[in-house]
């Protein structure tokens, strides 16, 4: 702690105890609120020689104040946005020397009229007002200065984005626009809830402790569960849960849960994050990209209608276009990719600056010398269709080239914003799927899926032709606000120890 900081909290610590002396708890267990901030304002009469006819109860956190003698003025801020406060001693007679004990980021509420100053600015004349909850920490408010063209030019108060993520609950406190990132995460996520709960599918939850994880390629979290004396894995997809689901009868299901990978963190990685994950018996990949489209336009209209996002959201144009990936990929790389053996891969990923690349398995070849020639590159939303079957463990043969699947995945701005599958429902293909990625684990690919009998025993009862979709919910908002690194959109997002 900083000796200023050290200073101004030990000044806000004799506030409160100044209160305390004169019989004043300052940390309420209620109040009486009858009005927003937002509300107030729209009450204030364009006459400014009126007042409201109705008297206001607002509450929330002094975001300024200054004081003249016999009056005071401070802005007063809440979830909704700032009213103006005025405060003068003929009105609250002995209750204005508390005024001289409040300080910024002090909560407090306050009743009143409305009422237009000499300059048009919407106030609430205090009639009485009580302390809710004593700030005894500084918070960094934000500085504003007006510019020469008369716009108002607002510096974050925060300079370090480490402590932002870290003191989340400052961060939010006093930088609005923080807030509005998780209102439209919060629209867009009940858009796509309304989205799917329309077209008949059921929200469901399955288990985040698994005793088998699978679903994707990644390295998972690994738990111990005491009592039953066995280890257990942190989801890394929900897939093959809700696949279960689908054998069982339930013919389209959704879940929107978070799920857990061991991997490293950069602008488009979290441990922990947030999936939407749905599958429709009956339908192939050809289907859900349909479905996908509409829900993308979905989410975006939900964000749109969140300020200061209006302008950044794009505005799409359906059907978003498709490319295929065997021959996206070979253009970039001036060779049939799928006629290289092991060593011809390492050598083109090599030259293309993959780091490790000898030590990769062949699928992850692949997949590198993918993001680097062909995701990287993709700007529009695009469908990239017809993944090679080594890279698509849980993906449907196409139909009319046993060498690649029924999967696509849906890329903009380089990055993925979509997953999906004609999800493979033979239990035999499945087991030697499974058994070749156990084979590649034993090998070393520490990401390569196990074979999960469970899972071949449910098959074995009869999966019915199904459609699945996987969507980063984090990574979608990031595309739709044009917001960079994911933790900006992770409330509460990994971080090492402070």
């Amino acid at each position: 702690m900083t000796d200023e900081l050290h200073f101004l909290m030990a000044a806000r610590r004799e506030k409160l105890d100044a209160m305390r002396a004169r019989g004043i708890e300052p940390f309420a267990y209620s109040f009486d609120r009858t009005s927003t901030a937002q509300h107030a304002v729209s009450l204030a009469p364009e006459d400014q020689s009126s007042e409201a006819s109705e008297r206001v109860s607002v509450a929330g956190r002094i975001v300024s104040m200054r004081a003249h003698g016999k009056t005071a003025f401070a802005h007063l801020a809440d979830a909704t946005g700032r009213v103006q406060l005025y405060f003068r001693r003929d009105e609250l007679g002995d209750a204005y020397a508390l005024i001289d004990m409040l300080d910024i980021g002090d909560v407090i509420g306050v009743s009143g009229v409305v009422f237009r100053t000499r300059s048009g600015e919407p106030t609430i004349r205090v009639a009485a007002f009580e302390v809710l909850a004593k700030s005894l920490r500084p918070l960094p408010f934000a500085k504003e200065e007006t510019a020469s063209d008369g716009s108002v030019v607002r510096h974050m108060g925060f300079s370090d984005p480490e402590q932002r993520f870290r003191q989340r609950y400052a961060d939010l406190a006093v930088n609005p626009e923080v807030r509005a990132t998780f209102v439209a995460r919060a629209g867009m996520t009940r858009a796509i809830r309304a989205f799917l709960d329309a077209r008949g599918y059921l929200e469901v939850e399955t288990p985040v402790l698994q005793p088998q994880y699978g679903g994707a390629a990644a390295r998972p979290f690994v738990t111990q569960h005491n009592a039953l004396d066995m280890a257990l894995y942190l989801r890394i997809a929900d897939e093959l849960y809700l696949k279960r689901l689908i054998i069982g009868g339930m013919e389209r299901v959704y879940e929107i849960g978070h799920d857990f990978r061991n991997e490293g963190v950069d602008r488009t990685h979290n441990p922990e994050f947030t999936m939407l994950e749905f599958y429709e018996a009956y339908a192939d990949y050809e289907v859900m990209m349909d479905v996908v489209e509409r829900l993308i336009v979905a989410a975006a209209d939900a964000v749109r209608a969140v300020e200061p996002f209006t302008d950044a959201v794009p505005v799409f144009t359906t059907p978003f276009r498709r490319i295929e990936w065997l021959g996206a990929i070979n253009a970039g790389l001036g060779t049939d990719i799928l006629a290289l053996d092991h060593a011809g891969l390492i050598k083109h990923a090599t030259r293309l600056g993959v780091p490790r690349a000898a030590a990769m398995s062949r699928p992850k070849l692949m997949d590198e010398i993918f993001q680097l020639l062909v995701e990287s590159k993709i700007v529009e939303p695009t469908f990239v269709v017809d993944y090679p079957l080594e890279l698509s463990p849980l993906a449907k043969p196409k139909r009319g080239d046993a060498r690649l699947t029924e999967r696509f995945e849906l890329f903009a701005n380089g990055r993925e914003l979509a997953n999906a599958f004609s999800e493979l429902n033979d239990p035999i293909d499945q087991r030697e799927r499974f058994e070749a990625q156990a084979a590649l684990r034993a090998a070393g690919d520490l990401e390569a899926a196990a074979v999960d009998e469970d899972y071949l025993r449910a098959m074995e009862y009869g999966m019915p032709p199904t459609g699945g979709v996987g969507i980063g919910i984090d990574r979608l908002l990031m595309y739709l606000t044009g917001i960079q690194h994911i933790r900006d959109v992770i409330l509460f997002p990994t971080l090492r120890p402070e």
